[in-house]
């Protein structure tokens, strides 16, 4: 089979390209067609992934490309990671905003609809060219914003357009790791949006065991969200929040702590990266070993706001947490993969169509719950209807939502100002003309898209 990684000179590609190496099942991926716009990345990740695959008689093979044309066709699966607008786009992302004493955040936040304006017309001709190159290839969107990404894909591949989030399985597992108990045998009962969700039950042999981590202070406070939220808050609501709901129940304190930190996570990564790539050529058969290094700071200040830190903190366990090779992500792709490939039945929680699992949300939204994938496709499961609170903030971030998607394609100002100002963490109509001035302003990708 031929996987196509659009941004294949990225830093999510070895997580992949291992969960590939290990991957004994049949058929399995042969071809791996590496997509980016940057052929100095890219002879960087080949460099990187030659060495990851020493040992292996049977690596796929690797087919580095600039020609998004010749990545696509005849792919089985697609994965998609791309950052339009570079991560200097990102820091503006956050920094617009941060001028502003709003949240500048990439995905959550009016810096993440400053990235999906500029993102959604590049995946829309991705889509399109699937659609003709590929007609049978699953998509897996990890493009950030990753739920907002994939309903605008859905409008032209259906539902062979998934999103993929590590968070809400971490989390799954965490639970079951603090619990002493099997994480395969775990099922979760998770309801939301992407990055805007709450794990509700976690059943084991037929038994919900979250309220046991709940009734234990101790344990509960060693997961990131007790530390994140505070063990109280987290049993006021009685489920676990998705670590990015920090941003919404602590607004102002995340503000004030990524204005006071020295570096926002778009500067750090900036600077990190910068000097990865300028040094991984040099570093001959220490390629490999750089990337895991650079992997492990990055890994080490994720959240950091949320956390009372700064960026380039020590490390948290989180990254100690998994086998990027396995899990994460990548894992999550390659289950998607051999799912559908070899009807291995397995049950993620993706990002897919709503249809009639929500009540209160469009039938073709896309919103994050557990979902069944074999040969047949995905199956969302049938789940209890969100609280009120719940529902409320998913509905009008998923108008929010819907709004940036219709700016995206019509290039309307009025839509995007409709999106900034309707969303729950711009407090003003005023900021949000502020914010969409300064993000076209700042950034020539947002410019393009929004026409006068």
């Amino acid at each position: 089979m031929k996987l196509c990684i659009v941004g294949g000179g990225g830093f999510r590609t070895p997580y992949v390209y291992q969960a590939l190496l290990r991957d004994r099942g049949f058929p399995r991926v042969t071809e791996v067609a590496l997509y980016d716009i940057d052929e100095h990345r890219l002879r960087s990740m080949v460099a990187i992934l030659d060495q990851l695959a020493a040992g292996f008689e049977d690596a796929p093979r690797l087919l580095p490309t600039t020609s998004l044309e010749a990545a696509v066709e005849g792919s089985d699966f697609v994965f998609a990671a791309v950052r339009v607008g570079g991560l200097e786009g990102r820091r503006c992302d956050e920094h617009v905003a941060l001028d502003l004493n709003v949240l500048g955040q990439e995905t959550t936040g009016p810096g993440g609809l400053a990235y999906a304006l500029r993102t959604i017309p590049v995946m829309m001709e991705l889509a399109t060219l699937v659609r003709e190159l590929a007609p049978h290839a699953y998509v897996m969107n990890f493009t950030n914003p990753a739920g907002i990404i994939t309903e605008a894909m859905q409008s032209v591949l259906g539902e062979r357009v998934l999103g993929i989030c590590d968070t809400p399985s971490g989390l799954g597992r965490r639970v079951a790791g603090l619990l002493g108990l099997d994480h395969t045998r775990v099922q979760m009962d998770y309801v939301g949006l992407n990055h805007l969700g709450w794990m509700r039950r976690v059943m084991y042999n037929g038994e919900d065991v979250l309220p046991q981590l709940l009734a234990d202070g101790k344990r509960l406070s060693l997961m990131e969200e007790g530390h994140v939220f505070g063990t109280d808050w987290i049993r006021t609501l009685g489920v676990i929040p998705n670590e990015y709901l920090f941003y919404y129940y602590f607004n102002r304190d995340a503000v004030r702590g990524i204005i006071d930190s020295k570096l926002t996570r778009g500067d750090f990564l900036a600077k990190t990266q910068s000097e990865f790539f300028d040094r991984v050529l040099q570093a001959g058969d220490g390629a490999a070993d750089l990337w895991r290094e650079t992997v492990r700071v990055r890994g080490a200040s994720y959240m950091a706001e949320a956390k009372g830190g700064e960026q380039g903190a020590p490390a948290t366990n989180r990254e100690q947490e998994t086998d990027p090779g396995q899990q994460g992500y990548a894992g999550v792709a390659l289950g998607v993969m051999a799912a559908i490939a070899r009807n291995e039945r397995s049950t993620m929680i993706l990002n897919v169509r709503n249809g009639s699992t929500v009540q209160g949300l469009p039938e073709d939204a896309v919103i994050e719950i557990p979902t069944t994938v074999d040969a047949n496709g995905v199956h969302p499961q049938t789940t209890a209807q969100p609280e009120l609170y719940q529902l409320g903030l998913m509905q009008q971030v998923k108008a929010v939502e819907r709004h940036t998607i219709a700016a995206a394609l019509t290039g309307s100002r009025e839509e995007a100002l409709k999106a900034f100002a309707l969303h729950p963490l711009v407090d003003s109509v005023t900021v949000a003309r502020d914010l969409l001035a300064g993000y076209i302003d700042r950034i020539p990708e947002v410019a393009r898209v929004l026409t006068p």
